[in-house]
């Protein structure tokens, strides 16, 4: 395409996503290009808003990997305003564990990660109150996913299963909500 706007795209398209893989750094690289430690957790996301996709190690046995954490938080930043905000990492480890229940190795898809809090309040005005004032989405401890080729009510068993926090059910979403708050299902 000749048109110049598009290559300028092309080109910030580019230095964002290898910003996020440079973060990723050390860890990205344990996962891509060695075998890794049999004790390593890993995760696979593609975020359905803004098509980005994140492969790394996150965590060596009770260490994690500063440098994943970091690429995460990026990586589940608000995707209405940009905002990065910290993760908890028993969210990822939450995800980890149900890839485990579950099998396969096809990628989460993320719907909604982190929110600030002038987006929760956006949507809470506009969803019909399907968005919860004090949501744990703002604390970095939520996640709406889904995962190809599971039924939704199978990744939502999985997430029960663990009893490691909040489970919610949104079939016409689709999508299903965990969380590291209390053990609670909706």
């Amino acid at each position: 395409m000749n048109d110049p706007r598009f290559h300028l795209r092309s080109r910030r398209r580019f230095l964002r996503q290898a910003s996020v893989l440079a973060a990723g750094g050390a860890a990205w690289a344990t996962s891509a290009r060695a075998a890794p430690a049999p004790d390593a957790r890993h995760l696979a996301l593609v975020h359905t808003h803004t098509r980005e996709r994140i492969e790394l190690v996150y965590a060596v046995g009770p260490a994690y990997a500063p440098q994943a954490l970091h690429a995460l938080n990026h990586f589940l930043r608000d995707h209405y305003s940009g905002e990065v905000g910290a993760i908890d990492p028993a969210l990822f480890d939450l995800l980890y564990r149900v890839r485990r229940e579950l099998g396969g190795d096809r990628p989460f898809e993320v719907i909604s990660g982190y929110r600030c809090p002038t987006t929760n309040e956006r949507l809470r005005q506009t969803r019909g109150g399907g968005v919860a004032s004090r949501s744990l989405h703002l604390q970095g401890r939520a996640i709406d996913v889904r995962l190809p080729g599971v039924a939704l009510s199978d990744l939502r068993d999985a997430g029960l299963s663990l009893r490691a926090g909040g489970v919610g059910f949104y079939p016409s979403g689709p999508f299903v909500h965990l969380d590291t708050g209390r053990v609670r299902s909706w």
